[in-house]
C-alpha cells in the first residue's frame, strides 16, 4: 500500500480568486501570489493518485492566520473525505493566533473524523516561544489522544524559494523536547534535523519524530534516503509528495536509484505510516 503523507487541496473559491485570499494572508501570498504556484481540488488529487498507484493520501489545507479561513478550508477537507472515505485522511488547519477558537475547531473536526493537525507552518515569521505557548492546550490534547502533528520545517541555508520559513532549526528541536509524547511529522526532512541525530542526546529527544520527503527533489541529493536511513533507521521516514508541488512519480524514481532495498522502499512508501496507528 502506498500512502502519501503530505498533499494539499483547496476549495474552488480559493482556487478561482487567489488574489483576494493573498490580500487576506501574507503567508499565503508569499507562496501563491505567483500564478505558477499550483492549487488543485480533490478531483485532481484523486486523478493523480490513480495515475501514480497511490492508495491513500493525507490532505492538508493551509495554515491561515484567520481562524475563519481555517474553518472554511477544514470544511472542504471534511467534505472531500466524505466523497472519498477510503482514499483520504484529513489533517486540519488551526490558527494559533486565536487559541480558544483553535481548541473549538480541533474538538469539532476530530469528532467529524479528522486524524491529525497540519501542515502547521510559519512562513512570514519565526515560530517563537510565544507561539508554542499559544499552541500548548491543543498540543497537550493531541499528545494525550495520540493525534499526530505535521509541522513545516526547512533548512535555513541554501537557495531561497517561496514558503521558505525563517525559524531556526534549534526551535524545532526545542518544540519536540517540550512535547516528548507527541507524534510529530517534520515535513521536508526536518530541515536537516536527522543529521543531528548522530548526537545521542538529540536522538533521544527526537525518538517520536518522523520525517517526510516532501519537496526532496528540489532540495536534496538522492543520497539523502540512504544517509538518513543509516543515521535514524528507515522506519521513521515517510513518503510525502507535497502534491501538487511535485508529481509522486518523481519520488518513486529517486527511491529506485537510492540504493535502498525493495523492503525499505515499501516501508517509506506506506508501511511506516500505517504503524502510526491513527485512532480517529
Amino acid at each position: 500500500m502506498i500512502i502519501d503523507s503530505h498533499t494539499h487541496i483547496f476549495p474552488k473559491e480559493m482556487r478561482n480568486d487567489r488574489e483576494t485570499f493573498c490580500q487576506k494572508d501574507r503567508g499565503f501570498s508569499s507562496i501563491y501570489k505567483n500564478s505558477n504556484s499550483k492549487m488543485v481540488g480533490v478531483e485532481e488529487l484523486i486523478a493523480s493518485m490513480d495515475e501514480a498507484g497511490i492508495h491513500r493520501s493525507v490532505v492538508c489545507g493551509f495554515p491561515w492566520n484567520d481562524p475563519d479561513l481555517c474553518s472554511l478550508h477544514n470544511q472542504y477537507l471534511m467534505e472531500s473525505r466524505a466523497r472519498y472515505p477510503n482514499r483520504l485522511i484529513v489533517f486540519i488547519s488551526l490558527s494559533f493566533s486565536d487559541p480558544k477558537r483553535s481548541e473549538q475547531e480541533f474538538e469539532q473536526r476530530m469528532k467529524e473524523g479528522a486524524m491529525g493537525v497540519g501542515e502547521v507552518a510559519f512562513y512570514e515569521k519565526e515560530m517563537d516561544p510565544q507561539a508554542i505557548e499559544f499552541m500548548k492546550p491543543v498540543l497537550t490534547q493531541m499528545e494525550q489522544q495520540g493525534i499526530p502533528l505535521l509541522l513545516h520545517t526547512n533548512e535555513t541555508i541554501g537557495h531561497l524559494y517561496p514558503g521558505k520559513g525563517r525559524t531556526p532549526i534549534e526551535r524545532f528541536y526545542e518544540f519536540a523536547a517540550s512535547f516528548p509524547n507527541l507524534t510529530i511529522l517534520f515535513a521536508h526532512w526536518g530541515g536537516g534535523l536527522p543529521f543531528y541525530e548522530l548526537m545521542p542526546e538529540v536522538a533521544k529527544v527526537l525518538q517520536h519524530v518522523y520525517y517526510d520527503t516532501a519537496a526532496s527533489p528540489f532540495i536534496y541529493s538522492r543520497k539523502i534516503y540512504a544517509i538518513v536511513k543509516e543515521i535514524i533507521g528507515v522506519e521513521r521516514i515517510l513518503f510525502g509528495s507535497d502534491y501538487p508541488l511535485i508529481r509522486p512519480q518523481r519520488y518513486f524514481e529517486d527511491l529506485k536509484v537510492s540504493g535502498l532495498s525493495e523492503e525499505d522502499q515499501k516501508k517509506i512508501l506506506g508501511l511506516n505510516f500505517l504503524k502510526l496507528n491513527l485512532k480517529h
